[in-house]
C-alpha cells in the first residue's frame, strides 16, 4: 500500500467515525433491535456508496456549483433530520417509567422493521448536502500525478464504503451487546432524547443555517 493510500485510509476511518446523523441513527435502532440497528448501518453505507459514485461521475461538481440544486438538497436533508429527531423526541416521552412494567428491557424495546431501519439509514446519509462537497474536496487529494483518476477514485470510493460497512455494524453489534443495560427505561430515555435533541439540532442548522460551501 503507497503512502497516499496509507494516509487516506487513516483520514477516511476518521470521517466515518466522526459521530454526526448516521452514528445517533444507528444507535438509536440498535436499541430497538440487532435487526434494526444492522439494517440501519448497512442503509448508512448504501448512502455512502451513492454520494462516492457521484463524485466518481463528477456529479457532486454539479451540485456544488448550482446554489439552488444544493440548497434544495439541504433542506430537504435538513427536514428528514429534523423529522427523525422529533420522532426520536417523542419516542424518549413514550418511554415506560422505571419499574413501570414486568419486563423493563422488552418494554424499552421499540417496534422497528428492518426495511424502516435499512430506509432511515440511507436516508440519512444520502441526504446529507456537506457529504457531496467532502468527497469533491478529499478524493482528488489522493490521486497521485500521472495516476489514471477513474480507477485510482474508484479505489477510494470503494475504501469508504467497505470502512461504513465495518464501523457502522460494528457500533450496532456493541449497542445491541449492551443491551441490558442501554434498553433499561432510563437509560433508553435518556439516550433516545439525546440522540433526539443531536438530530433535532442537526435538522435545524440544515433547515435555517446559511449555505453550505
Amino acid at each position: 500500500m503507497d503512502a497516499q493510500l496509507t494516509a487516506f485510509v487513516g483520514v477516511a476511518a476518521g470521517m466515518v467515525a466522526l459521530p454526526g446523523a448516521d452514528f445517533t441513527v444507528v444507535v438509536r435502532n440498535a436499541l430497538a433491535s440487532r435487526s434494526a440497528g444492522v439494517a440501519t448501518a448497512l442503509g448508512v453505507a448504501g448512502g455512502l456508496l451513492v454520494h462516492t459514485a457521484l463524485a466518481v461521475a463528477g456529479l457532486a461538481a454539479v451540485l456544488v456549483a448550482v446554489p439552488v440544486l444544493f440548497r434544495t438538497v439541504q433542506l430537504l436533508g435538513g427536514a428528514y433530520v429534523l423529522y427523525l429527531g422529533i420522532g426520536a423526541l417523542l419516542a424518549a416521552r413514550r418511554r415506560p417509567e422505571p419499574g413501570s412494567g414486568p419486563d423493563e428491557e422488552t418494554g424499552a424495546r421499540a417496534t422497528k422493521g428492518t426495511g424502516q431501519a435499512l430506509r432511515q439509514g440511507f436516508l440519512t446519509n444520502a441526504l446529507n448536502p456537506k457529504a457531496p462537497v467532502l468527497f469533491l474536496s478529499l478524493l482528488p487529494q489522493f490521486v497521485p500525478d500521472g495516476a489514471a483518476p477513474l480507477p485510482r477514485t474508484l479505489l477510494l470510493a470503494a475504501i469508504v464504503v467497505v470502512l461504513a460497512l465495518i464501523w457502522f455494524p460494528a457500533v450496532a453489534l456493541l449497542v445491541d451487546r449492551l443491551g441490558r443495560w442501554l434498553r433499561r427505561p432510563r437509560t433508553a430515555r435518556a439516550i433516545e432524547g439525546g440522540s433526539g435533541a443531536a438530530l433535532t439540532a442537526l435538522g435545524l442548522v440544515l433547515v435555517t443555517g446559511p449555505l453550505l460551501r
